[in-house]
């Protein structure tokens, strides 16, 4: 049976003059190529080297180019990429057959987080102005990406606790060991002990030693937990934490919140966060979102763990109407002056601690939710403020119990000394979520989550630190939105369209 057949590999045969006929046009390279040449480097915060003697440095723009191009096909690693420039046609194409070596990659990346994160809001300018956003519904949610740090090598105070009881116990056993050789040897036999039981009893005594200093350690990071008020310590990356992830599994993460443009799914805005869950993360990205836009209102459709009342208000007060998963509609008090109280216009900020309202008989709790008024006490004139379907849900532990529906107990008398005291005044909003943003959430948010990781494996980091994931994560989302837009626009028209700026 005959088979296609290669050509001979001692054949002479006749490459093209150019090596830009091996790169089609259509390529994406060619976008990087025409969006990194039109940038202003400097402006971005980028390290520019201007060496006086010896070697001249390469130009930030190539290693930017090639950082770009390698998260855009799985390529992280420095010595992967380093390795692709000497083999990778495109990568000859768009470096014009440099090959920096792989500490000089690693040290730009290193060296530019911040510079990273302003290239990543640069092209979401371009994408604004190339009418890519709707700048008018977003969705925000947040996914754990494991951290440069193993499980071993995170500390919480019970795991400290065992660690210590362990090494008293190899302690014990070394003293005891020590205390019955002691016993056996009589003063006549010390003199005459061989050397190998001295040199025995001298490297128990390093042993020894070596297991207290770990005590010690250990017993450090337990004083240092409780002066910070920390609950755990990562000892390779310091800001990564153990969280649990979706498939119920804990690893030592980080929790990256993004806000999504629901119009193509391009990202607007993300932050780097260590919280264990995404509570209280909601205003500050739909700030983040309003800033990009600048508009002052959008919608915002987000799942129940962002279902924080005083989050909630802040995003009301900034023109952000917000949408939950899972909640049909609640009321939230959102505080004000007296004056706009009367009007109806929002102001102010949200005080974190429980203020009665005397003029509507309710209470205002410190997350921000309404109690009202329960049973009363005539024996002790005690009044109780419930709302158990606010309590069930909340985060907030302010009440033990399996029920959680009591929040609390004032007397009468001081109802009106707290609210003269607090000198807040409130107006009752109720929140109604929108059926179809609710179902429209997963579709719009999840996507550069999935994409990320599955496609362009980024599960991991490779840094550690808020600044230098921020970076790497700049790049990912950078990536992941020119992938989006090559798709969306086309190759040509989209380095048109940065050709004309």
């Amino acid at each position: 049976m005959e088979y296609i057949a290669g050509e001979h590999r001692t054949q002479s045969i006749l490459f093209p003059d150019l090596l830009d006929n091996y790169v089609s046009q259509e390529s994406p390279v060619r976008v990087i190529d025409a969006y990194i040449g039109n940038l202003n480097l400097k402006n971005l915060g980028f390290t520019i080297s201007e060496a006086q003697t010896g070697r001249p440095p390469y130009n930030p723009a190539d290693l930017l180019k090639l950082y770009i191009y390698g998260y855009l096909n799985k390529i992280r690693s420095s010595r992967r990429l380093e390795q692709e420039t000497k083999r990778n046609l495109e990568l000859m194409w768009l470096l014009k057959k440099l090959s920096p070596d792989h500490k000089t990659i690693a040290n730009f990346r290193h060296n530019n987080p911040t510079a990273l994160k302003n290239t990543f809001k640069d092209f979401a300018r371009l994408c604004i102005k190339l009418d890519l956003y709707s700048k008018e519904l977003i969705a925000i949610d947040g996914s754990k990406f494991k951290a440069n740090n193993s499980k071993d090598n995170n500390l919480t105070k019970n795991k400290i606790a065992k660690r210590i009881t362990h090494l008293d116990k190899k302690i014990d056993e070394i003293h005891q060991e020590m205390d019955n050789t002691d016993q056996k040897e009589t003063i006549a036999e010390e003199k005459t002990k061989p050397k190998t039981e001295q040199q025995t009893k001298e490297i128990l005594n390093q042993h020894l030693a070596g297991l207290n200093a770990r005590k010690g350690i250990y017993q450090d990071y337990t004083k240092e937990l409780e002066q910070t008020g920390e609950t755990q310590k990562s000892l390779t990356d310091p800001d990564s934490r153990l969280m649990k992830q979706a498939n119920g599994n804990s690893d030592v993460c980080y929790n990256i919140q993004t806000a999504v443009d629901a119009k193509n799914k391009l990202i607007v805005d993300f932050e780097v966060t260590n919280a264990v869950n995404d509570f209280n993360q909601l205003s500050g990205m739909a700030k983040k979102a309003l800033e990009v836009f600048e508009v002052n209102s959008l919608s915002a459709v987000v799942d129940a763990g962002f279902d924080s009342a005083t989050d909630i208000a802040n995003c009301l007060m900034h023109g952000v109407e917000v949408h939950i998963a899972g909640v049909e509609e609640f009321d939230v008090c959102v505080p004000c002056s007296k004056e706009e109280a009367q009007t109806g216009e929002i102001l102010s900020q949200v005080n974190g601690r429980c203020v009665y309202i005397a003029e509507r008989n309710l209470v205002l709790c410190p997350m921000g939710r309404v109690l009202y008024p329960g049973c009363y006490s005539k024996k002790s004139k005690d009044v109780s403020f419930y709302n158990s379907a606010a309590c069930h849900s909340c985060v907030c532990r302010c009440v033990k119990g399996k029920r959680r529906s009591f929040a609390m107990v004032m007397r009468e008398e001081k109802f009106s000394k707290v609210y003269d005291e607090s000198n807040l005044f409130v107006r009752q909003v109720r929140v109604k979520s929108d059926k179809g943003l609710v179902l429209l959430r997963k579709e719009v948010v999840e996507h550069p989550f999935g994409v990320l990781k599955r496609v362009m494996d980024m599960g991991y980091c490779l840094l550690k630190g808020f600044d230098l994931v921020r970076g790497e994560f700049s790049l990912a989302f950078l990536a992941y939105n020119l992938k989006r837009v090559i798709n969306l626009v086309g190759v040509p028209k989209l380095i048109q369209a940065i050709q004309a700026q």
